[in-house]
């Protein structure tokens, strides 16, 4: 009987949700078509690659998500590192390296290590981003004008100058694809700037891709289309012959150490901007909160499946999962049906894709390239100090000037020497009044056995028989062996006639401690 009840409530509930949950599938729908072909084109491997993706974050991840209401699927931040990847080792071997990072994610998900993955500096998050952003905007420029990247992310930065002096200069398809995509980046602004309300709802790349469609379309333009970057154009009509399920030598290849490096970079990228995105979208809705390891098993299955099916991998999405919210998404069956729009595209109008400018989805991912690089995180690291703006900095240049991995890195071993100096840093100001035989301490900074021999070094250096005041309102830490030597030097201190006198209460509010022994010439705090 309780079950039907349980039954009959569920059922009610998915009445009065599903209807604000289809609409809102549509919207992200549409935001997820142009972002997933323009994601894989970017990735160096076939549009359809990037819309299996899509179908797979939406059918199998939306329903076991930890995070209802984020949408998974091919991800900017990834872009740059599995382009890298399918240079150095193929599209083959990309299905393997998917799998791999999947199966450490599900891994950390059942070993409860989904917080972990959110414990990264915001400077160096930040920082990663932004680098991915120029490094997105600097290769897809060159896409964005019918031409192929140059290299690395520094040779396309570079080259962006004479790659479009030479396009204006001689003309042709090239100075057709550049003003496609101007057009397609002008109707995105624009759309965002003065779209009526009512209309709002409908995503700006989609709209600027249509428009282009359109004008390409009227003016028989002749520059390049999805089905050019096809090895076989007809394939735009069967999206299943992207498939590429790993070969037994590709899985053989599976223990090389650089192949495990790779997967484990691609697990780390896309750990951290799905967590981070999940967090982001709990501050958009009064629904249920994410369930972090859940989110992180749910991902690790998706790009295992991914893998296997030789597509890009996923993360959680902001983009996306941003549209599915304002669109009013309440439940996970948003997140599912978009998938199954995708799917229904796929299956039924695939020739469509055939008339959609390469430059056109290359504009899309120039103008997300342009938002990830821009500084809009400074204002709010500056608040934390000059030395998280440094890290935010410093990762941007490493990530551009060598690869994502090594400027990860980068930025989080300076994270990491950041946190060894705040906990090694102690600065002691001295105060003496010797009209009232006075001695005033200020400690600031940590005051950590690390720097306990100077704390002792300006304990010695008070005179005998003097009153001292040691004053904590600027420490941020105190460890028992620093405390048990102003416990010791008490002791000593009251043999020359001297006192030590210590605040504590503000000690003990500070730091949640309670003092035990209150004799006097005793000192001892304890948890």
């Amino acid at each position: 009987m309780m079950r039907k009840v349980e039954g009959s409530r569920a059922a009610q509930g998915f009445r009065a949700t599903i209807g604000k949950d289809a609409l809102a599938s549509v919207v992200v729908f549409l935001v997820a078509l142009p972002l997933c072909m323009g994601v894989a084109i970017a990735s160096g491997v076939s549009p359809m690659a990037g819309l299996i993706t899509g179908i797979v974050g939406g059918l199998v991840v939306g329903l076991i998500a930890g995070s209802p209401l984020q949408v998974s699927g091919p991800a900017a931040g990834l872009t740059v590192l599995v382009w890298q990847l399918v240079q150095h080792y193929g599209v083959g071997m990309l299905g393997v390296i998917v799998l791999l990072a999947g199966l450490m994610q599900l891994a950390a998900g059942l070993m409860k290590l989904g917080q972990w993955f959110r414990a990264v500096s915001p400077a160096v998050i930040h920082g990663m981003l932004a680098g991915i952003g120029v490094l997105i905007l600097a290769s897809q420029f060159h896409v964005m004008i019918d031409k192929k990247p140059i290299g690395s992310g520094i040779q396309n930065f570079l080259g962006m100058e004479p790659a479009l002096l030479d396009t204006f200069t001689s003309g042709g398809t090239s100075l057709q694809a550049f003003f496609i995509g101007l057009l397609t980046i002008a109707i995105i602004v624009l759309w965002s700037m003065f779209a009526p309300k009512r209309l709002k709802m409908l995503p700006g790349p989609l709209l600027g891709v249509v428009v282009a469609v359109i004008v390409a379309a009227v003016m028989e333009l002749k520059i390049k289309y999805i089905p050019d970057l096809l090895a076989n154009p007809d394939d735009i009509n069967n999206i299943w012959k992207a498939i590429q399920y790993p070969t037994l030598e590709n899985l053989r290849g599976a223990f090389d150490p650089a192949i495990l490096t790779s997967a484990v970079s691609v697990a780390f990228i896309a750990s951290a901007e799905t967590l981070l995105s999940a967090s982001a979208v709990d501050q958009l809705h009064q629904g249920p909160r994410t369930k972090y390891d859940n989110e992180l098993a749910a991902q690790g299955v998706g790009n295992m499946l991914c893998g296997i099916l030789g597509a890009l991998p996923m993360t959680g999405v902001i983009v996306r999962s941003t549209a599915n919210v304002e669109a009013g998404g309440v439940t996970r069956a948003s997140t599912v049906l978009h998938g199954a729009w995708l799917l229904l595209f796929a299956a039924v109008l695939p020739f469509t894709l055939s008339y959609i400018p390469v430059a056109s989805l290359a504009a899309v991912l120039v103008f997300t390239g342009y938002k990830l690089a821009y500084p809009k995180a400074l204002p709010g690291l500056l608040k934390f100090g000059k030395s998280e703006v440094a890290i935010y900095l410093i990762t941007i240049v490493m990530v551009v000037a060598t690869n994502l991995l090594e400027g990860v890195l980068i930025g989080l071993g300076l994270s990491i020497l950041k946190l060894l100096q705040a906990f090694s840093h102690l600065e002691i100001h001295w105060n003496e009044d010797f009209v009232r035989n006075r001695v005033e301490l200020h400690l600031k900074g940590a005051a950590t056995l690390i720097r306990l021999p100077k704390l002792a070094a300006a304990l010695e250096e008070i005179r005998p028989g003097a009153e001292v005041h040691i004053h904590f309102e600027h420490l941020d830490y105190i460890d028992h062996a620093c405390l048990d030597l102003l416990s010791n030097w008490e002791k000593q201190h009251e043999i020359t006639g001297g006192t030590l006198i210590i605040e504590w209460e503000e000690l003990s509010s500070r730091f949640h401690r309670r003092r035990t022994g209150a004799q006097k010439g005793l000192v001892r705090v304890v948890t």
